[in-house]
C-alpha cells in the first residue's frame, strides 16, 4: 500500500479506477478521488451483483443468480493491489482490479476469481502456464464507421502509415500499463490489425489482457477511431480471433515441461496430455473460448479459423496448433479463441480441460500434420468432431460435459449459460425480423 501512495503522489494521480471484467469481459468500474484510495482499498467498495451479468449493452440478464433472485444486491469488492497500474492514456488516472466477496465469500461467476482457481488447481499438480493472448481487432472511423484502408494489405509495410500516430501512442502507453508490446501490424481484413504482447505466468497473463483491450479501445477513441473486438463484424470478411499460446512449466516457472526430443511428437507425456484434454474438451470450451453467436460465425471451411476438434504440429487449419522448436521454446496454440471472447474465462476453459487430460493420462489421437489440411475430410482422423456451429448446439456441449462445468462450478455455469440463452433469444428475434446482421453491430461492435 504505501508503495501505491508513493506512486500516486509522484505521478500526480487524481483518480483510482476500480475495476472489474464481466462475463461478456466488458469492464465496469467506479473511479474513486485519490484521496479516498487507501479507504476504499482496505474497505472495499460496493459492487452491484449484476454488473457480473450485464449484456454487451448494459441490460441485466434474468435468471444468472446476481439479479433478481438476490434482489440487485451488491459484493463487497476489493482490489487486488498486485494489479495497480497507472493509465497513460487517461488524464491523471490510475486503476485496480476487483474481486467481489458476497455473505463472507469470493464470488464464484467473477472471471478472475474462476481463472485464479483454476491456476490453482494447475499448481497443486506441480506446473503453471505461461501465456498470452493474440487479439486481432478492426479499427473503424468513429463518424462512417468504415475502415481507414479499402484494400486487404496482410501485414503490408504501406497500410502501416495509415495508424502510425495510433501505433505510436499503443506503442509508446500500453507498455507503460504494463502490457509489453511486441509485435503490431495490419491483419487480412479491411481495418484489421494485430498487437501482441510478452507472455506472462499466472493469472497477469489474463489481466494484462484485459488492459490490452481496453487501452486499445481507450487510445482508438482519442484517434476519432472505434476498435472493436467483435469477432465478425462482416461475415464476408475474415474474422478477428484471440489464440490463446501457452506452454506447462513447473510450479515455480523455472523448468519447461512441455518439450521431450526422444518423443515422436516432440511432446513430454504431460505435453500430450494436455493437448488430448484440450483436443477432447473442444466442443464444450469452444463457447468459452467464442462465446457469442456472432463469434460462432468463425468456424467456416477455410476460413483461417478451426472448423473440428483437431491438433497438428505447426498447422493452422487445426483448432490446437503445436510448436515444439526447443524445450523453453515449445508452445499451444489454441486457436478456437475468437477476439470477443473473455480472457480470464478462455484461460480457466483452456486450464480445466488440459487438467482432465492429464489426470486421466489421456491418450493423444492422431494429429494433422504441416501437409495435411484440416478442412478437408481425407486427413481428418476418424471420429472427429465439429466444432459448435450455434449458440444452442455450443450450450448443449458445454452442458453434456461434466468434466468441464463441475471444474468452472455450478454458480459461474448458471451465470454463463444464462447469459448465452439471453444471446439465444435476442439473436431469434432479430432472425425473425430479418434484421440479425443489424442486431449483431449494434449489440456488438462498439462494446466488445
Amino acid at each position: 500500500m504505501e508503495k501505491i501512495l508513493k506512486s500516486l503522489k509522484e505521478n500526480g494521480i487524481k483518480t483510482v479506477r476500480f475495476e472489474q471484467s464481466n462475463i461478456y469481459g466488458v469492464p465496469h468500474c467506479r473511479s474513486i478521488p485519490v484521496k479516498h484510495f487507501e479507504k476504499m482499498a482496505t474497505n472495499g467498495v460496493n459492487m452491484c451483483l449484476a454488473f457480473l451479468a450485464f449484456d454487451p449493452r448494459g441490460v441485466p440478464i434474468k435468471n444468472t443468480g446476481y439479479g433478481e433472485e438476490i434482489h440487485y444486491a451488491d459484493c463487497k469488492a476489493f482490489p487486488d493491489l498486485e494489479t495497480f497500474q497507472i493509465l497513460p492514456w487517461c488524464t491523471d488516472t490510475a486503476r485496480v482490479l476487483l474481486e467481489g466477496e458476497y455473505n463472507g465469500q469470493k464470488v464464484p461467476g467473477y472471471p478472475r476469481v474462476v481463472a485464479k482457481r483454476q491456476l490453482e488447481r494447475l499448481k497443486e499438480l506441480d506446473l503453471s502456464l505461461w501465456s498470452a493472448h493474440e487479439f486481432e481487432f478492426y479499427l473503424v472511423n468513429k463518424e462512417t464507421m468504415k475502415p481507414m484502408d479499402s484494400d486487404t494489405f496482410c501485414l503490408s509495410t504501406v497500410c502501416l502509415s495509415m495508424y502510425d500516430a495510433f501505433f505510436q501512442q499503443v506503442i509508446t502507453d500500453l507498455p507503460k500499463a504494463g502490457v509489453d508490446i511486441e509485435c503490431f501490424g495490419c491483419e487480412a481484413g479491411e481495418g484489421q490489425l494485430e498487437i501482441t504482447f510478452h507472455p506472462e505466468f499466472g493469472i497477469k497473463a489474463a489481466d494484462t489482457a484485459h488492459t490490452f483491450k481496453l487501452g486499445i479501445k481507450e487510445i482508438a477513441l482519442k484517434h476519432g477511431y472505434i476498435a472493436s473486438f467483435m469477432s465478425k463484424p462482416w461475415l464476408d470478411k475474415f474474422g478477428s480471433s484471440a489464440h490463446y499460446c501457452h506452454s506447462l512449466w513447473d510450479a515455480d516457472g523455472k523448468i519447461p515441461k512441455l518439450y521431450d526430443a526422444s518423443s515422436p511428437t516432440s511432446l513430454s507425456d504431460i505435453g500430450q496430455y494436455w493437448v488430448a484434454g484440450l483436443v477432447a474438451h473442444a466442443r464444450a470450451i469452444a463457447i468459452f473460448m467464442a462465446p457469442t453467436p456472432n463469434c460462432l460465425k468463425r468456424f467456416q471451411v477455410n476460413s483461417a479459423a478451426p472448423w473440428n476438434a483437431t491438433w497438428g504440429p505447426d498447422n493452422r487449419t487445426c483448432a490446437i496448433r503445436v510448436k515444439t522448436d526447443g524445450e523453453r521454446s515449445a508452445y499451444i496454440e489454441n486457436r478456437i479463441g475468437a477476439s470477443a471472447c473473455n480472457p480470464y474465462i478462455s484461460m480457466a476453459a483452456t486450464i480445466a480441460a488440459g487438467i482432465d487430460g492429464i489426470i486421466k493420462k489421456l491418450p493423444l489421437p492422431e494429429g494433422i500434420d504441416g501437409e495435411g489440411d484440416a478442412y478437408q475430410d481425407k486427413y481428418v482422423p476418424e471420429g472427429t468432431k465439429r466444432l459448435p456451429a450455434t449458440m444452442e448446439e455450443a450450450v448443449e456441449a458445454l452442458l453434456e460435459d461434466e468434466v468441464i462445468t463441475e471444474a468452472l462450478g455450478p454458480e459461474f455455469i448458471k451465470c454463463f449459460v444464462a447469459a448465452k440463452r439471453h444471446d439465444i433469444q435476442l439473436e431469434k428475434d432479430a432472425i425473425a425480423k430479418g434484421k440479425c446482421e443489424e442486431w449483431e453491430k449494434k449489440y456488438l461492435f462498439s462494446s466488445m
